[in-house]
C-alpha cells in the first residue's frame, strides 16, 4: 500500500486529492499538511475533506510527518513547492507536483531535483488534457504553418496566474511540433492598432470568471476552415484522479523528472 501525503490539505484541490486517494486502490492517505497558522491543525483530514474520519491528523509542517508517507502530492505555490522538494529529496521521498505559475528560474530549479528523486511534474494532471497535448502535436504537424493558432482558456476568478499552465503547455506542444520557440512567438492579449497578425505567432486569450474549473480551446484557422480541439473540466476530481494515478505509478520509479505523458504511456 502506497502512503500518500497531501499538502494544502484544507484547500479546494487538497480536499479533492484526499477524496481521490480514498476512492483509489493501492494507495492510502499517510499525512495531510496545511499552513502553520491554520486553525484546522489537529483536525481529522478525512472529516475536513468530507470523506469521514480517517485517523490522520492535519499538521502544520511537512517535517512533522516525513516518516509517514512515500509520495507527496503538491498543488500549492512555487516557493512552497520548492521547499517541499528539498525536504523530500533529502528524505528519499517522491513527489507529484501540479503547482503552476513558476518562473523560468523556479522551473529550472524544480527540474534539477529529477537528479535526486523520482518526480512527476505536469501543468495539468487530467488524463483528457494530456491526451489533448498528444493530439495537438499531431494536428500541428499535419496542418503546418498555413494555419493560425490561437489558445483560449477560462478559469474561476480565484486563479492567480495567467495564462494557465495548461494553456502554456498546449502552446509548447504546438510550437514544438511546428519548430517554433514559444518564448519568441507567443502573443499574450491584443489591444489597439497592433497591425496584421504574423504567420508565426501563437495567440493567447484569458478569461477569469465565476467558478469555471478549467476550459481550454486551441483553434487552428486558415482560409475556408477552422479546427478546434477543446477540453472542459467540470470537476477538480479529474485533476485529483490523475495526480493519484501518478503517485501510484511513481512509487517504484528511479530518480528522474517525469510528466503525465510518461504516466499514461503517451510518450513517442
Amino acid at each position: 500500500m502506497i502512503r500518500v501525503a497531501v499538502t494544502g490539505a484544507a484547500g479546494r484541490m487538497g480536499k479533492t486529492n484526499i477524496e481521490a486517494i480514498q476512492a483509489a486502490d493501492g494507495v492510502q492517505l499517510g499525512a495531510a499538511i496545511v499552513e502553520a497558522s491554520s486553525s484546522l491543525i489537529g483536525a481529522d483530514a478525512g472529516e475536513v475533506a468530507g470523506v469521514g474520519k480517517l485517523g490522520v491528523a492535519i499538521v502544520g509542517s511537512l517535517e512533522e510527518v516525513v516518516a509517514d508517507f512515500d509520495v507527496l502530492i503538491d498543488f500549492t505555490a512555487p516557493q512552497a513547492t520548492l521547499a517541499n522538494l528539498e525536504l523530500c529529496a533529502a528524505n528519499g521521498k517522491a513527489m507529484v507536483i501540479g503547482t503552476t505559475g513558476l518562473s523560468e528560474a523556479e522551473r529550472a530549479e524544480l527540474n534539477s531535483f529529477g537528479e535526486r528523486m523520482p518526480l512527476v511534474f505536469a501543468s495539468n494532471m487530467s488524463v483528457g488534457v494530456n491526451l489533448c497535448f498528444k493530439l495537438l502535436a499531431q494536428a500541428a504537424k499535419a496542418l503546418g504553418d498555413d494555419y493560425d493558432v490561437e489558445i483560449i482558456e477560462a478559469h474561476h476568478h480565484h486563479k492567480v496566474d495567467s495564462p494557465s499552465g495548461t494553456a502554456l503547455s498546449m502552446g509548447e506542444a504546438v510550437a514544438g511540433a511546428l519548430g517554433r520557440d514559444l518564448r519568441q512567438c507567443a502573443v499574450y492579449g491584443r489591444e489597439g492598432q497592433i497591425g496584421a497578425r504574423t504567420q508565426q505567432e501563437i495567440g493567447f486569450a484569458t478569461i477569469r470568471a465565476g467558478d469555471v474549473v478549467g476550459d481550454h480551446t486551441v483553434l487552428f484557422a486558415t482560409e475556408g476552415e477552422r479546427i478546434e480541439i477543446t477540453h472542459k473540466a467540470s470537476s477538480r476530481m479529474t485533476f485529483a484522479k490523475g495526480a493519484v494515478r501518478a503517485a501510484g505509478w511513481l512509487a517504484d520509479k528511479s530518480n528522474g523528472l517525469y510528466d503525465m505523458q510518461d504516466v499514461l504511456s503517451l510518450r513517442d
